[in-house]
């Protein structure tokens, strides 16, 4: 069933974190200080991240912003979302930003990601400036896959500007919470 992003406050600041990516390398807040951040939630087994995740890729390399994929589902109870088929999904997807692995859910719970894809889009003092949708595409609605509403968002903060309102929900799959 499709989930939409909680559209989390604007202003909100960019929470701590600490985990490694596919390599074992660490990755956290303090990496991106003084610099934009976008945090793409996402998965290898959601029909709506492979619906997008080449365009994604194109989009983050064309714009470069400093950007990381965070995998927060049960990667036990759905397989598909362990790390070497993460990896296999970077390769597939042209990544060439740091995939997360958020094995004990806290960050994902932290940044109240919903839904996979899960965008969030920090400016220079890591404040939450954009939180929402890529397009208006999801697979099957026939609409053109663009990236806009990212790009826009992706150019405003790149220029230091706010970004347009309103931003419209991501869509996808729910975030696959244990039931710990």
């Amino acid at each position: 069933m499709a989930q939409t992003s909680l559209m989390v406050p604007l202003g909100t600041a960019l929470p701590d974190f600490s985990l490694p990516d596919l390599d074992q390398r660490i990755y956290s807040r303090a990496d991106f200080e003084g610099a934009p951040l976008l945090v793409v939630f996402a998965c290898n087994h959601c029909p709506y991240v492979k619906h997008i995740e080449a365009a994604l890729g194109e989009l983050v390399d064309s714009l470069a912003p400093p950007t990381v994929a965070i995998c927060t589902n049960d990667a036990t109870a759905y397989p598909d979302d362990a790390p070497l088929r993460l990896r296999d999904q970077a390769i597939r997807a042209g990544w060439t930003f740091p995939y997360l692995v958020d094995q004990d859910q806290s960050v994902g719970r932290a940044f109240n990601a919903a839904c996979t894809p899960d965008f969030f889009l920090y400016d220079a003092e890591l404040a939450l400036a954009y939180r929402g949708a890529f397009d208006e595409s999801t697979p099957g609605n026939g609409k053109p896959l663009t990236g806009s509403d990212l790009r826009t968002a992706i150019e405003a903060v790149m220029a230091g500007r706010p970004v347009p309102e309103p931003h419209r929900p991501s869509m996808g799959c729910s975030i696959k919470w244990r039931d710990d």
